[in-house]
C-alpha cells in the first residue's frame, strides 16, 4: 500500500502538471456565480465542472489531480458518465476535499481550527469506492499583531496530521494544507516567521501520528507579504524566501508541494511558480494546486451560458498551461495572450 501512495503522491507534482482545485463549496461557488451573474443550482454547478473536465488538452497535459467536492464525486455528466469516469478518462487523478470548514477556535478571538476528524474513516472508505485516491485537508493560520498563537498553530497541525494517518490507513495520498493567510499589512519577514513556525509543527505533528512522507504531499502557501502591505516583497523575493523557509523546514522525503494561489492574481500565482522553480536544485517537485487561479478566466468566460463554453475551455487550456510551464521554470510574461 506505501507503494502505490507513493506513485499517487509524485504523480501529483509532476513536471508539467499540477492540480485543478474545483472543491468549491455550495457556498463559495454560489459567490463566484454570482460575480459572472449565473444561477447556482445542483445542474449548473454540475455543468459548469463537467465542462472544465472535458478541457481535453489541458486535463490531459497539465492538469495532474482534480480536488473535488462532495456533492461534485458523486455527480454524473450530462450523458450519464459519472464525472470521476471522465476525470479518469483524461489520465488524471481524481481526490476529494474532505475537512468541514474552518471555524472560531475557543478562547483564540481572530483564530480558526478546521473540523471534520469526527467519522472521517467512514467517509474515507466510502469516498475511496467512489474513486478518491487522494484528498484534501485545509487548516488556516491568521497574522496579526498578536496572533498566531502556538496553541492555534498545534491544534492545526494536529488535526491534519490525524487527518492524514487516516487517510493513508485508506490508502488515500493527503494533501496536508496549512494556509498563512495573505490578508493583512505584514510584511514578508513576519510571513517567513509564521511559515516556518507553521512548517515544523506540522512535521513534527505527522513524524508522531506515523504519517508516511514519501505519501504525502504538501499544499502550502508561498512566503508572501500580506495584500495590504505598503511595501511588498517582488517576485524574486517571494521565490527566495519561499525556498529557503522551506529548506529549513520542510524534509527532502516529501515527494511534491503544489502551492495554492491564495487570492494572488492569476499572473502573480504563475509568476512566483515559475520563479521558484528557476531558483533549481531542489529537493521537491514544485508545482500548484490552484483554485481560483485556474478559474477565474474561464468562469467569466462562461458566465452561464452554454454557447461560451468553447471559449471558457480556451481559457482554463491557456492557464493550465502557463502554470505547466511554470512547473518547469520555463514560463515568460511574453507567452501570455489575451483568452477568448
Amino acid at each position: 500500500m506505501a507503494k502505490s501512495l507513493e506513485i499517487v503522491a509524485a504523480a501529483l507534482g509532476a513536471p508539467g502538471g499540477g492540480i485543478l482545485a474545483a472543491d468549491e463549496s455550495t457556498g463559495t461557488i454560489k459567490k463566484r456565480f454570482d460575480s459572472v451573474h449565473a444561477k447556482s443550482t445542483e445542474e449548473t454547478r454540475r455543468n459548469y465542472r463537467e465542462m472544465l473536465f472535458q478541457t481535453e488538452v489541458a486535463m490531459r497535459e497539465n492538469i495532474s489531480g482534480v480536488i473535488l467536492y462532495d456533492e461534485t464525486i458523486r455527480q454524473k455528466a450530462k450523458d450519464g458518465t459519472p464525472l470521476v469516469e471522465l476525470i479518469k478518462a483524461a489520465g488524471t487523478i481524481p481526490g476529494i476535499k474532505v475537512d468541514q470548514g474552518a471555524k472560531p477556535m475557543a478562547g483564540h478571538p481572530g483564530e480558526l481550527v478546521t473540523e471534520g476528524l469526527t467519522g472521517l474513516r467512514d467517509r474515507l472508505a466510502d469516498y475511496y469506492e467512489l474513486g478518491a485516491r487522494f484528498a484534501k485537508w485545509r487548516a488556516v493560520i491568521n497574522i496579526a499583531s498578536h496572533i498566531p498563537t502556538p496553541a492555534c498553530i498545534r491544534a492545526n497541525m494536529h488535526a491534519l496530521a490525524r487527518y492524514a494517518a487516516l487517510c493513508q490507513e485508506a490508502n488515500i495520498v493527503p494533501i496536508v494544507e496549512p494556509e498563512v493567510l495573505m490578508d493583512g499589512d505584514h510584511d514578508i519577514e513576519r510571513c517567513y516567521e509564521v511559515t516556518e513556525a507553521t512548517l515544523r509543527s506540522l512535521f513534527a505533528e505527522l513524524y508522531e501520528q506515523r504519517v508516511n512522507l514519501e505519501g504525502t504531499v504538501l499544499k502550502p502557501s508561498m512566503v508572501i507579504s500580506g495584500s495590504k502591505c505598503t511595501n511588498r516583497a517582488g517576485v524574486e523575493e517571494v521565490a527566495e524566501k519561499t525556498v529557503h523557509c522551506f529548506r529549513r523546514a520542510v524534509p527532502a522525503a516529501i515527494p511534491s508541494i503544489v502551492f495554492l494561489s491564495g487570492g494572488q492574481s492569476d499572473l502573480d500565482a504563475t509568476a512566483h511558480l515559475n520563479a521558484i522553480n528557476s531558483l533549481g536544485n531542489l529537493p521537491w517537485q514544485m508545482s500548484f494546486s490552484y483554485g481560483r487561479a485556474l478559474q477565474a478566466a474561464p468562469l467569466k468566460a462562461w458566465s452561464g451560458k452554454t454557447e461560451n463554453e468553447p471559449k471558457a475551455q480556451a481559457a482554463l487550456a491557456h492557464r493550465a498551461a502557463m502554470n505547466g510551464l511554470a512547473t518547469q521554470g520555463a514560463w515568460k510574461p511574453e507567452l501570455e495572450k489575451a483568452t477568448p
